[in-house]
């Protein structure tokens, strides 16, 4: 089983556990329960879009190979006092994001997806939140690399904070982490391995339905 995907199986694993726990930690904090309070309801579906920088290393505006993002997502919260979790679903497409390997070559990631879990505490209007799920990214080939295009995936960890602009409207600021593993290509006619990993800082509105 490659790295990658026993990262998968291990997130599907203990996503159920870490839903659990957070349920019962909400419990536990029912003292503090919006409706005593009055406190903003983070609760609900909701989408939106986002824009981003990514590179290999943290997202620098002014480096060759920092790429920016455009993209959406879906998701869903439940509160519980003042802790909020749920899940989300967001995709990118990436322009100019790339990885050096091996003789100058290049891979340029073109299209990145994500399923994660949310989970944070709600100060009111603000929100701020971890978030660890799993990620994909469409690596094209650049240079004298000739494998051609892959999908590549690993574990993703982040976090951010969101803040309500309105009783519908929210604004958030994410950092997100994919540890790809060893990505495989052919430069020069020889095959090698290389350890990829993508950081990206994305801003974005959601709209609750």
């Amino acid at each position: 089983m490659s790295k990658r995907n026993l990262y998968f199986v291990l997130f599907a694993a203990l996503a159920p556990f870490v839903t659990s726990v957070v349920a019962n930690a909400a419990d536990v904090a029912s003292d503090y329960s919006q409706e005593s309070s009055g406190a903003y309801d983070w609760s609900g579906i909701y989408g939106g879009g986002h824009v981003g920088l990514s590179n290999d290393g943290f997202p620098n505006p002014f480096s060759s190979k920092t790429g920016w993002q455009l993209g959406g997502q879906v998701g869903a919260n439940f509160q519980s006092g003042m802790f909020v979790y749920g899940a989300e679903a967001d995709a990118s497409f990436s322009n100019g994001a790339r990885h050096n390997i091996a003789n100058g070559a290049q891979l340029e990631r073109k299209f990145d997806a994500a399923a994660k879990a949310r989970a944070g505490v709600a100060m009111d209007r603000t929100l701020v939140y971890g978030t660890a799920g799993y990620g994909v990214s469409k690596f094209d080939a650049r240079r004298n690399v000739s494998s051609g295009s892959n999908w590549e995936g690993g574990l993703l960890l982040g976090a951010g904070v969101e803040q309500a602009i309105s009783d519908k409207v929210t604004a958030k600021i994410e950092y997100n982490r994919v540890d790809y593993g060893k990505v495989r290509s052919t430069v020069g006619g020889v095959k090698q391995a290389d350890e990829l990993d993508s950081n990206t800082l994305k801003a974005g509105l959601n709209y609750r339905f």
